[in-house]
């Protein structure tokens, strides 16, 4: 079966690179005529409408060149794991594509308006049929094709769910494949709203833009009765429906009961509309639901620790949905009413003046490009309510309860003491924890993890921060050592960490010095990630580089108590999709960044002066400053440290004293945050002044895990460099310096 599976992956791959294969066509003699006298398009739109095609192409050309030899050669322990596991580890060309998508398609679309050849060009397509797939070689539009890899990364995500299914759990190939899966869901949810809306667009003919703008769930009123209703608004009209009851072993199903559009929905207040009276319950008969919920859930837990086995606990759960599906229709009271062109009204309960407003703000805002009523045949309506299945955002039922809201922190020793290197996001629903969050941990000198979960206590008043203790409940804890010689396999390591009569799975990966420090140019230089500075700034006609201000405004912003920050990593994906958002110029980068856990936010920024394809401080004058801080004479050692940090790139310059102004005020709120400015150092020195691979004596160490003497050594004095100028009260300005100081390179 595994192979039947395998070579159905195989022929869909054939044929999407054939996909991959047809863009690529038009696009090499488009790229050589950009050079002429009388080019068809010039090279940032050919840049715009084919980004990342090249490196997705070639990602799957090796995927599929590596895998075909294997299904040819199969037997039952062929293994296969390690090829999706590394095409997993490259959806971050995936996240650069979708980002770029809709700017690509509206970058095409003026070119064919603009030029009558690439406009025949780029509906006229041809891609090689294959032999699993005869009709292929029909023609396509470039639009369909660029639409290719943005459906692709669900459908991935779908050929990994069934390989998995049919891979014993005990085959060496059923740790990678979960890990893959794992990783493309996480990376598939963290885009998943953003093609949703181009899904739907494909779905519908040519010239329509019927797109879902949100769902939520609310409560109808229906005759006196509470009856719960999946409201989705669309473009142009609002559909009502009813989640089914699901059948065993059969996915969701909705019910229409009802749709208005835009263009005849009108909002009813009390005087347009025979108004019905809205049944109250009273604050005693919710507070005894309060109670029943605290009550049942507190059964669970219970249970949970003894040995009677899962039924009695899905009982209690059972019933705790129940009581918690009962209050979430008993407890609104706040009317937002709707009618159609016929003056039909319906009445939803929500329990936010503020939801309501946002509701009737968004269809207003929707009318005024909603001109024309319409009327949907019943074939119609039946597909576009299937089709909520697959469109919706909101998946489950949201409950009232204050349910207890858990996060995990994850420690490690550096020499003896321990210390907190990430922290996962607040889970909002504690009966079965799931964060499927990554993170990078520097190891110093580390032989064990801790792992503690917390419960979110919002009353904080009960703490002083001064004191050094978390505010929020300690729920769980425990630890794992780090074997060194486990570590240093190249493979994922599962591990389990018995915590309090809870098991928390997780999954861990070593990655020596020699890589994750060495710094990476980008071949890509319109981006800026691997970009040099000065090329950077110079192209966006500033001093210091957007991507630093923003970050530095928005930690400052919301991060400045946060404890551990810079200190503590970020989730994986989320820095990675910011990374790929600035690269790209995204301009919702910053309403990105609003959403994010601020964490991921100080991650990015260290990130970019990680892949800095120089250090900050250059590689020629590095060896100076190593030698200047060492000087004994503090007089002689001010003069040499200033004089060096006046000689930098006006660039680098500039930026280092943004930066430093930036570390001095978040030390300032050492109290709360508890990052001195040595513990800033630590994190910022390595990341500002470690030289190029070329430079550096990192590349020769042959102790991965333990720190040896000149490794230790070397950090030791980037970190004391950059602590220095954190203890300057004031640094005199470039200018005035440069003119009444000469520099020497000899110390």
């Amino acid at each position: 079966m595994r192979k039947w599976v395998l070579s159905g992956i195989l022929a869909s791959e054939e044929i999407y690179l054939s996909q991959l294969e047809a863009l690529l066509i038009p696009m090499k003699p488009l790229r050589a005529a950009a050079t002429t006298s009388q080019p068809m398009l010039i090279i940032q739109q050919i840049e715009t409408i084919f980004f990342k095609v090249p490196e997705l192409h070639e990602i799957h050309k090796d995927f599929y060149d590596a895998l075909l030899p294997r299904v040819q050669d199969w037997g039952h322990q062929q293994c296969v794991g390690d090829l999706f596991q590394k095409l997993a580890s490259q959806l971050g060309v995936y996240r650069a594509f979708v980002d770029n998508y809709k700017v690509a398609v509206e970058t095409a679309d003026k070119c064919c308006q603009a030029n009558a050849q690439f406009a025949e060009i780029s509906e006229n397509l041809k891609v090689k049929s294959t032999k699993d797939c005869k009709d292929q070689s029909a023609k396509n539009s470039l639009e369909t094709l660029l639409y290719k890899p943005v459906d692709r990364v669900t459908r991935s995500t779908l050929v990994l769910h069934d390989l998995l299914k049919h891979t014993p759990s005990g085959h060496p190939d059923y740790a990678l494949l979960q890990d893959a899966l794992r990783i493309s869901q996480n990376f598939l949810s963290s885009i998943n709203e953003e093609i949703t809306p181009r899904r739907q667009s494909m779905t519908v003919k040519k010239g329509e833009n019927r797109q879902l703008l949100r769902d939520r769930f609310m409560v109808e009123l229906v005759e006196g009765s509470r009856k719960l209703r999946h409201v989705f608004l669309f473009t142009d009209l609002l559909l009502c429906t009813k989640l089914r009851k699901q059948a065993a072993g059969k996915g969701q199903q909705y019910d229409c009961k009802w749709y208005i559009p835009l263009a005849d929905l009108t909002f009813q207040t009390i005087e347009d509309c025979e108004s019905t009276p809205i049944p109250l319950v009273q604050d005693e008969e919710i507070d005894s639901l309060k109670i029943k919920i605290s009550q049942i859930k507190n059964e669970v837990q219970r249970e949970k620790r003894t040995t009677k086995g899962p039924k009695v606990i899905e009982r209690l759960r059972k019933k705790l949905s129940e009581q918690e599906s009962l209050l979430l229709l008993m407890s609104p009271n706040m009317a937002f009413r709707v009618a159609n062109r016929n003056g039909k009204g319906f009445t939803f309960l929500i329990s936010s003046d503020y939801e309501r407003a946002e509701w009737r703000e968004i269809v207003r805002e929707q009318q005024k490009k909603c001109f024309k009523s319409f009327s949907l045949a019943s074939l119609e309506l039946q597909m576009l309510t299937n089709s909520c299945v697959k469109l919706q955002t909101v998946h489950t039922i949201p409950m009232t309860m204050n349910q207890e809201d858990l996060y995990c922190s994850l420690e490690v020793d550096s020499f003896g003491y321990f210390v907190n290197k990430a922290k996962t996001r607040v889970y909002r629903d504690s009966t079965e924890p799931n964060w499927n969050e990554e993170f990078e941990i520097e190891l110093e000198g580390s032989q064990t993890l801790r792992l503690l979960c917390y419960e979110k206590c919002y009353n904080k008043s009960k703490h002083s921060k001064e004191d050094g203790e978390n505010a929020d409940k300690i729920m769980a804890k425990g630890q794992i050592q780090l074997d060194p010689q486990t570590l240093q396999n190249k493979d994922w390591q599962r591990a389990v960490i018995a915590m309090n009569g809870i098991e928390v799975k997780l999954s861990m990966k070593f990655t020596s010095r020699e890589f994750s420090l060495k710094r990476m140019p980008s071949r890509k230089q319109s981006g800026v990630f691997g970009v040099k500075i000065n090329v950077v700034t110079k192209r966006e006609r500033s001093k210091v580089p957007l991507i630093v201000r923003q970050c530095v405004e928005e930690i400052e912003r919301r991060g400045m108590d946060e404890v551990g920050i810079y200190r503590v990593s970020g989730v994986a994906t989320d820095i990675q999709a910011l990374k790929a958002a600035f690269d790209s110029n995204n301009r919702d980068v910053s309403v990105m960044m609003s959403e994010m856990d601020v964490n991921a936010i100080a991650g990015t920024l260290k990130l970019y002066f990680r892949e800095l394809p120089e250090p900050l401080f250059t590689d020629d004058l590095y060896p100076n400053f190593a030698g200047g801080i060492a000087l004994s004479d503090c007089v002689a050692k001010e003069s040499c440290m200033l004089n060096l940090l006046l000689s930098l790139p006006e660039t680098n310059l500039v930026t280092f004293l943004f930066l430093l102004d930036h570390l001095k005020r978040v030390a300032e709120n050492e109290c709360i945050n508890k990052m001195s400015l040595h513990n800033l150092a630590t994190v910022f020195g390595p990341t500002l002044l470690r030289p190029s691979e070329k430079d550096s004596k990192i590349s020769n160490s042959s102790q991965p895990i333990s720190m040896n003497d000149s490794w230790s050594l070397e950090v030791m004095a980037q970190v004391q460099v950059l602590l220095y100028f954190l203890q300057l009260e004031s640094i005199p300005t470039p200018d005035s310096k440069r003119q009444s100081l000469l520099f020497s390179t000899e110390v």
